[in-house]
């Protein structure tokens, strides 16, 4: 059995991994999870097996760290490895495997995906309504590293009654009381295993991090007016849905976060009564274990039987592909995007000529161009064989009087050392500010401080190296950041943002959706002096990217659809959200990458988030419990394995007979995704959708297809009425021509007032990556 490495979205979009040798040290202390399934069995019983286990345990003291019994039935507990073999041979257990250790993975995006819906569904202004913007009492679970009740952004004056439907509590720690909860958040746990009171951040739900913070703002923060990080981005900050409750399932600390502690917090959240769940978590590509190994996927697949909307950020691992994590098709997987705002930091050469750099800094150096401008390989030591280290910068390769009082031009082709690292070293030995080359970079703002640092695209460094070469004496200044509004184009994916196709399953579109996570402003500690700019107290607000940003994002829209429709499934909820996505940019030109290519589905999923669109779909596509069974049965499941996976089989579920990764296709799925088609070969697939709009209407098959495939939609036409709500429909595709490249295309059910698109994708060879 092997453990799995896990990122959680922390800071400027960075995926921190443990060294191997950290890793081992953690992922050495003993604890397995031992996952059995369901609380109660497929007939409805409750199930004793699991404290038959228990019992044999009793003679260690201390075993046991966590026990589970709501949503589903095992525990977790220090086991050797014997034991741990021993007890996977029970009749009543799932699987038993190591506890992973997991690694950490606004203001104005609201207004932006706002004005982005608008100008999408101009033709039907009728669901442009502000209620994007409530989900009142709708209850919002976010697992993270805590909260800091004291912003703002978390205040519940006006809030009515907390939901009759809350069973949770709020538990006290270090400085944290029960009074740190109110009407606004109205939960937090937290989840220590023994022996983990040096941490720094156990014993209590508060927020240590600043991450939890954020991402609950981003989620469901009341509006706040004058909110800003020192004055940039300056407006009112506000979440999604700023009339949900907020509970906080602190699981994570610096040194890591359990999935032990993961599966304790699904269980709980589905217990305390939430309406959603979100989680900026996952494994690291490449790492992802199947279902009865993945902490993540088995809570989530618990919590959407119990009705619970789960949502889940895509991954930091962008732009190769394969790289999407989260990919159980119960969960919503998210993208990350840009928004129309920019940090623009400029650099000013000699004669006053400007280059628009990025990157949020608030240096004091004069304005003025008076600064030697010099190119790190030309500091480089004699003794320097290979120059490669001053290009980059990397600390170390310089003298003192080769950098001193000079601004510095660097590349940004090493992965080992950040541009703040680099200007830290590089100040010690006297230098005045720091100029990086990076594309990627350019387009996320980092944070830099107090410190003179800005970041270019590689046109521009070569513009600023070309003027250094022909220049005597090169001079230049870096000025402190400005925020620039109406940027275009925007969205633009993030090229951090982890790419489809699912690395291990099979024709099944990943991710979802995109929503925007790129220099996201929402809440932070109060206390966080390390966040603070020299000279000023700590911020109040900051910013952050990642996916981990983008997450919080979709489910302010998922609570808000919930508290429309509180009746929806997770699944009809789910299809909302994807079925209205946007696919254009404020260009009215189709979404692109970071690199200028057209996004594909590879990218960002059905498309960018909208805020009204989901709150009246039209139709939706209902994926059943029954369709997530079938889908474990073509990675490998038989029936009674299933059996005590389920709380509830469907009548004479059995698995498929012809059940293999072809028939995830015919999942009854918002997109569509079919692998290794031959050519002049045709593949079926049937999906079903439910009116949820007026009784009587009529709906017509519009059909984007590219060259190279055709696609047949029979009936073309769906009709329905008050005693029909639900009709399927088949699609039939056949490849004309062999193709190495996956082609994308949508099929889109219009009434005239609503468009119900899904996108699909059609490989000719199997699981092949996009060109």
């Amino acid at each position: 059995m092997k453990g799995i490495f896990i990122f959680f979205c922390l800071s400027n979009f960075l995926v921190l991994f443990l060294r191997e040798t950290e890793a081992a040290q953690l992922q050495s202390n003993g604890i397995y999870i031992v996952y059995m399934g369901a609380s109660v069995s497929s007939k409805g019983n409750p199930r004793n097996d699991r404290d038959q286990i228990l019992s044999s345990l009793k003679r260690k003291k201390n075993a046991v760290i966590h026990s589970y019994s709501n949503g589903f039935t095992g525990f977790a507990a220090y086991l050797s490895e014997e034991e741990a073999e021993s007890i996977a041979q029970r009749p009543g257990v799932v699987s038993v495997f190591p506890d992973p250790v997991l690694q950490l993975h606004t203001t104005h995006s609201w207004d932006f995906l706002k004005y982005q819906t608008a100008v999408e569904i101009d033709s039907n202004p009728s669901s442009t309504s502000g209620s994007f913007s409530n989900g009142t009492d709708t209850i919002i679970g976010i697992l993270d590293t805590g909260i800091w009740p004291e912003s703002q952004s978390f205040s519940d004056e006006d809030m009515g009654p907390i939901p009759s439907q809350w069973k949770g509590k709020c538990m006290e720690g270090q400085d944290f009381t029960s009074s740190s909860c109110n009407r606004k958040l109205i939960g937090a746990r937290y989840y220590d295993e023994p022996g983990s009171s040096n941490t720094g951040a156990s014993g209590t739900p508060r927020d240590k991090n600043g991450h939890g913070t954020h991402v609950a703002s981003t989620a469901a923060g009341i509006p706040v007016k004058g909110a800003s990080y020192y004055g940039l981005a300056e407006g009112t900050a506000k979440g999604g849905s700023p009339g949900s409750r907020i509970a906080m399932y602190r699981v994570c600390t610096p040194v890591g976060c359990r999935g032990s502690a993961i599966l304790k917090a699904f269980d709980d959240a589905i217990a305390d009564g939430v309406d959603v769940l979100s989680l900026s978590l996952g494994a690291s590509a490449g790492f992802e274990q199947e279902f009865s190994e993945d902490p993540i996927a088995i809570g989530a697949f618990h919590a959407v039987e119990k009705g619970i909307i789960v949502m889940c950020s895509a991954g930091n691992e962008g732009p190769d592909s394969k790289t999407v994590v989260n990919i159980a098709p119960w969960i919503l997987t998210v993208a990350a995007t840009t928004i129309d705002r920019d940090f623009e930091s400029d650099v000013v050469l000699g004669g006053n000529k400007v280059i628009k750099g990025g990157g949020i800094n608030f240096a004091d150096i004069q304005k003025s161009p008076v600064y030697p401008l010099i190119y790190g390989s030309s500091a480089k030591p004699i003794h320097t064989l290979d120059d490669s280290q001053a290009r980059n910068c990397v600390p170390g390769s310089f003298q003192d009087d080769q950098v001193k009082g000079k601004i510095i031009l660097c590349e940004s082709k090493d992965e080992e050392y950040s541009a703040q690292r680099k200007f830290e070293s590089l100040k010690k030995q006297g230098a005045i500010g720091l100029i990086m080359i990076n594309d990627d970079e350019r387009a996320v703002a980092s944070t830099f401080g107090s410190s003179p640092v800005a970041v270019v695209t590689e046109e521009d460094g070569a513009r600023i190296l070309s003027y250094i070469n022909l220049t005597s004496n090169p001079v230049a200044t870096i000025l402190p950041t400005v925020v620039v509004t109406k940027y275009k184009p925007a969205p633009v994916v993030a090229y951090f943002s982890s790419r489809g196709p699912s690395f291990s399953t099979k024709n099944l579109l990943k991710p979802d959706i995109a929503a925007p996570g790129v220099a996201i402003l929402a809440a932070w500690p109060g206390n966080d002096t390390k966040a603070a700019v020299s000279g000023k107290g700590p911020p109040l607000y900051y910013v952050l990217s990642g996916t981990s940003m983008s997450c919080p994002h979709v489910s302010g829209v998922a609570a808000t659809v919930r508290s429309l429709h509180p009746t929806w499934s997770p699944s009809a909820v789910k299809s909302a959200i994807m079925t209205s996505a946007i696919q254009t940019n404020n260009l009215q030109a189709p979404i692109t990458t970071n690199s200028g290519s057209t996004a594909t589905p590879y990218d960002i999923g059905a498309g960018e988030v909208s805020t009204s669109g989901p709150l009246q779909p039209g139709l939706v596509y209902e994926t059943g419990i029954a369709d997530y069974l079938q889908y474990l049965c073509s990675t490998g499941y038989n029936k009674s394995k299933i059996n005590k996976i389920a709380s509830s089989l469907p009548a004479n579920f059995s698995c498929s007979i012809n059940s293999n990764s072809d028939s995830v296709s015919n999942m009854n799925y918002p997109s569509i995704a079919i692998s290794n088609l031959k050519e002049n070969e045709s593949k079926k697939v049937i999906r079903t959708v439910t009116n949820v709009d007026q009784d009587e209407s009529v709906y017509t098959a519009l059909i984007d297809a590219p060259s190279g495939v055709d696609v047949e939609v029979e009936p073309n036409k769906l009709q329905f009425t008050k005693n029909s709500k639900k009709v399927a429909y088949e699609v039939t595709f056949r490849l004309t021509s062999s193709t190495e490249k996956d082609i994308f295309g949508s099929i889109t059910w219009t009434n005239g007032n609503y468009k119900v698109r899904s996108p699909f994708v059609v490989s000719s060879i199997e699981q092949m990556p996009v060109k």
